[in-house]
């Protein structure tokens, strides 16, 4: 059943990655059957975050059930996902109802207020560690927390000259901008080098191991 499996996997594996180097013209069926694979592949992953939904709703639900701390937040949290997708369904998510209230009125500024918070979570952490441990790295964080905060807040008495004009965009624009896409090219080489295992079999989840 094992090696059944690996075949199987290895099979769909070397099609999906064919497809990317194959032209279409000399190779239809490849690409066809790529493009198959794949959708099957983008259901499979709607179905999935579908069923992570109602096993949250079920938590959830379970949790007002037997009044436990915390309740209330449970079901605004339940009563919000029902309206939400009972909206949905109804008016469609490109309707413009759906556009202001439920999106630019309701989730991006929940959004906006948790990135204000992680961030002010992270100084605070920063800060208190600063405390235990003063080192040459957590000095530089916290300078450049600093003049990040100073030249993007709106001050009363206007923008801080150098700060503002010169420091801050290059310190988002080359430093912070570097490092994220030496970030992104990491799980990129985690990623394929997890797929190359799996597609020769060194790796088996389908199997158990």
């Amino acid at each position: 059943m094992r090696v059944f499996t690996a075949v199987i996997a290895i099979a769909f594996g070397l099609l999906v990655l064919l497809g990317y180097f194959l032209p279409p013209t000399l190779f239809p069926t490849v690409v066809d059957l790529q493009t198959v694979l794949l959708n099957w592949a983008v259901i499979l992953t709607g179905v999935a975050a579908l069923v992570g939904i109602f096993n949250l709703i079920i938590v959830h639900t379970d949790k007002v059930r037997r009044a436990e701390k915390g309740s209330v937040y449970s079901a605004l949290l339940v009563l919000s996902m029902l309206f939400t997708f009972a909206a949905g369904m109804l008016l469609r998510p490109d309707h413009v109802a759906m556009q202001r209230v439920v999106l630019s009125g309701i989730i991006l500024p929940v959004e906006a207020a948790l990135m204000g918070l992680l961030v002010v979570s992270l100084l605070y952490a920063a800060i208190r560690l600063l405390r235990r441990r003063a080192d040459a790295m957590g000095i530089f964080f916290i300078l450049t927390a600093v003049v990040i905060f100073l030249g993007s807040a709106t001050l009363p008495f206007g923008d801080i000259p150098v700060i503002s004009t010169w420091i801050r965009p290059w310190v988002t624009q080359v430093l912070a901008l570097g490092g994220a896409r030496g970030i992104l090219i990491g799980v990129a080489l985690g990623t394929l080098m997890t797929g190359l295992r799996v597609l020769f079999a060194m790796d088996r989840p389908y199997g158990g191991k």
